[in-house]
């Protein structure tokens, strides 16, 4: 008998994946150059050329059993103390190995951290708006997540709400900054507000709270934002990495664990990770990416197409009258509907091929996402589109 709950997630699949079809399939209709998709998050830039350097490198000079065995539980030994050094280094804090688990890109670490700290029936609190993938993420291992409500004034954290919903059954919180879909960075004062909150509830529910801080654009930022790393803030942070924006990685799957080094138990709770990954299955993320993105820890991608585009759709959404928190990074930009309900929003839209994603799912009715992950050329070419669409609906 098939499990009903898998079987009922069917008829929920992801928004952001049903509109990124429709555009493939407009685009094989009229040419996808003529499709303005703003659907998915997919870095649009090449690989730094160090990275692929270092792969013909390893694959025309090492041992192929070396490069493509499986790696230690943990991960490779060099490639962790490699990544405890340059965290170190960054942020100030007494990485070492000890603190490292390699994982199959941030979903993988998220996979891990979850397990680490939640049972069944705990909660895990989030901030919307919020990657929507959460709630499988979450509700998958038995744990319950609530979403926090935005204070759409400017994408920080609704802190009345959370002091509410912070109750005793809440083991973690999750966060994302720069936040997807949102684009916004948290700033320092926000997050030593929220620490200075779960160190007071700690103490008194008697139970350590911990943050799971979800960090796969970390590294794409724009000028003049500051960016505060947040293991800095509080001590039971449990950092989720991923390579996949800051060096265009998406498909190679490669991320890290990072358990902040004054987290009590902290050499404990990597070592559980070797034990979750035998009940689902995230064992050893491939050899040879893990050796390559070592080589290459202080390098990303050419990531200033990213403000570019930001730029130039900021203006333009202003212009023709939209509201708009500016974003301080990532590669999405999330602009208030001109009408009530965004779902209507973005299906008349897609009568100018326009597909952009409602903001529902990601808990902010009301809003809707673009990601401009694409040639500045093709965002320039959008913004007719843009404009006549506002002009003839909504003028």
């Amino acid at each position: 008998m098939l499990v009903q709950k898998y079987k009922d997630m069917l008829s929920g699949r992801s928004v952001i994946r049903q509109l990124a079809e429709f555009a493939a399939a407009r685009g094989r209709e009229i040419g996808y150059e003529k499709v303005f998709d703003y659907s998915l998050g997919n870095p649009s830039v090449p690989v730094p050329q160090d990275f692929t350097n270092e792969m013909v490198k390893m694959l025309t000079s090492q041992d192929s059993v070396e490069l493509h065995g499986y790696s230690p539980n943990l991960g490779i030994t060099s490639v962790r103390e490699a990544i405890a050094a340059s965290l170190e280094k960054r942020f100030g804090l007494p990485y070492r190995k000890e603190h490292i688990f390699m994982a199959s890109g941030a979903a993988g670490a998220l996979a891990h951290a979850f397990r680490l700290v939640t049972e069944p029936g705990d909660e895990i609190l989030t901030f919307a708006p919020f990657f929507p993938e959460y709630h499988p993420y979450v509700d998958l291992t038995g744990a319950v997540l609530k979403v926090v409500p935005p204070d759409t004034e400017n994408f920080q954290i609704n802190f009345e709400a959370f002091e509410e919903m912070l109750t005793e059954k809440v083991m973690a919180v999750l966060i994302n900054t720069p936040n997807n879909p949102s684009g916004v960075v948290y700033s320092a004062e926000t997050l030593r507000k929220m620490a200075d909150i779960l160190n007071q509830k700690s103490i008194q529910y008697g139970h350590e709270i911990y943050l799971i801080s979800d960090e796969p654009y970390r590294e794409i930022v724009f000028e003049g934002v500051d960016a505060p790393c947040v293991s800095q803030f509080y001590d039971n942070t449990i950092m989720c990495y991923s390579f996949s924006k800051s060096l265009s990685l998406p498909g190679e799957r490669i991320g890290y664990v990072a358990v902040n080094p004054a987290c009590k138990d902290a050499e404990i709770m990597v070592n559980m990770c070797v034990q979750i990954s035998r009940g689902i299955g995230h064992n050893c993320p491939p050899s040879i990416i893990q050796l390559a993105v070592s080589k290459v820890l202080d390098r990303t991608s050419d990531l200033k197409v990213y403000e570019t585009n930001m730029n130039i759709l900021y203006e333009e959404l202003m212009d023709l009258g939209f509201t708009c928190v500016k974003p301080g990074g990532t590669f999405y930009i999330f602009p208030k509907a001109l009408e009530e309900d965004a779902k209507v929003f973005c299906e008349k839209a897609l009568k100018y091929d326009l597909v952009l994603v409602p903001g529902d799912t990601f808990g902010a009715p009301g809003f809707f996402r673009m990601a401009y992950c694409i040639d500045t050329e093709k965002v320039k070419r959008s913004l007719p589109a843009l404009r006549k669409f506002v002009q003839e609906t909504y003028r």
